[in-house]
């Protein structure tokens, strides 16, 4: 197949489509903009909104899945929501505005819909064992309101250094531990010390960390997101190419439901989502480590990746040595290999490590 001939077939599967505001097709209206089709079977495609908080979104982005999903070669749909504007009259060539990070292979999102679903425990986890694995893993610690990275890390106590570039510009030395490289707000400031700020300070800080960090050659970053779909989750988004987002949940009713918004948000944002790590899933008790306990209920994961049309990853059970090692710095993955949370974690990081491999692959 011709990528003509594949951009043509998905053009007339979206033809049928009618946008329910001025009742004519998409494509003859022309909201459907920059189609590509990776290798694997993956479409993506822009669609213009005039306004992209309807609620005849979501439903008309589900028909155009639907639509391009009936082609049998396709495996997936990306679909990336834009604001249409009376200025955008005619089809514009492709622009992408995204700035990659130089020597970085590619940046993955951990992120989660609300707090305390051990979201940073997962993304250290995660990455500890990536680096084990023999991969080159750095992890930027973007909560920059409640930054624990570093205590996960056992880098509490450490100090990053700025260092001058040859254009004469700061740069921050990462700091480095269990062979991963990390930047986190805690660092640059007092233990006890509350960041308040504002949208605009928080985007420029992360917006630094990102491209004003000595990275070095990575095959991952890790982003460990703040719980939500605020302005950290923009900023990150609307600045650097993300090959994916990992959607950590327990299976508890609440959590589920505020995971499910942080998916779709970046979903319509045209990120792939490589799949829902469901946290918690069970309690194994010291003294009877045959024995479960569903202490947050059971089978939530499985049931949202079913009903969103994305992956389990993998399920993690709670233990006392995986809150122990967060607690003392030591990652599960490292300080209790053989337990079976870190078996999980273990296998969530080689899965992830394959999505993106075959989302990438050429």
């Amino acid at each position: 197949m011709t990528d003509l001939l594949d951009i043509q077939a998905i053009q007339r599967a979206l033809t049928p489509i009618v946008d329910p505001d001025r009742q004519k097709s998409i494509i003859d209206l022309n909201m459907v903009r920059d189609i590509a089709i990776k290798s694997n079977g993956v479409v993506s495609f822009t669609l213009l909104l005039s306004d992209p908080n309807s609620p005849k979104r979501d439903p008309l982005i589900q028909a155009c899945k639907t639509a391009i999903k009936a082609i049998a070669s396709v495996t997936d749909v990306w679909v990336k929501v834009i604001a249409n504007s009376p200025a955008i009259a005619t089809p514009a060539a492709p622009t992408n505005t995204l700035q990659g990070i130089e020597g970085v292979k590619y940046v993955l999102a951990i992120s989660s819909g609300k707090g305390g679903v051990g979201k940073t425990s997962v993304a250290v986890n995660v990455a500890v064992a990536l680096a084990d694995m023999g991969a080159k893993v750095g992890i930027l610690d973007a909560d920059i309101y409640g930054p624990n990275v570093p205590v996960m890390l056992g880098m509490e106590a450490a100090q990053v250094k700025v260092i001058k570039a040859e254009n004469g510009a700061d740069v921050v030395e990462p700091a480095f531990n269990y062979g991963v490289k990390m930047i986190s707000m805690a660092f640059l400031i007092a233990k006890d010390q509350p960041v308040v700020w504002r949208g605009p300070m928080l985007n420029g800080v992360i917006r630094q960390f990102l491209y004003q960090a000595n990275w070095g050659e990575l095959d991952y970053l890790i982003v460990d997101m703040p719980p939500g779909t605020g302005d950290a989750q923009l900023t990150l988004t609307q600045s650097v190419p993300l090959a994916g987002a990992v959607i950590v949940t327990t299976p508890q009713t609440v959590s589920l439901l505020d995971s499910r918004k942080g998916l779709k948000m970046f979903q319509n944002m045209g990120i792939p989502v490589l799949g829902i790590v469901e946290n918690m899933s069970y309690f194994i008790p010291p003294d009877m480590p045959d024995k479960q306990y569903d202490i947050f209920g059971s089978g939530g994961g499985k049931k949202a990746s079913d009903e969103l049309g994305v992956d389990l990853l993998g399920c993690v059970p709670l233990e006392i040595s995986l809150r122990e090692g967060g607690d003392r710095g030591v990652p599960i993955v490292l300080g209790h290999p053989e337990s079976a949370s870190a078996k999980a974690l273990r296998e969530i990081a080689k899965a992830i490590a394959a999505k993106i491999q075959d989302n990438h692959s050429l």
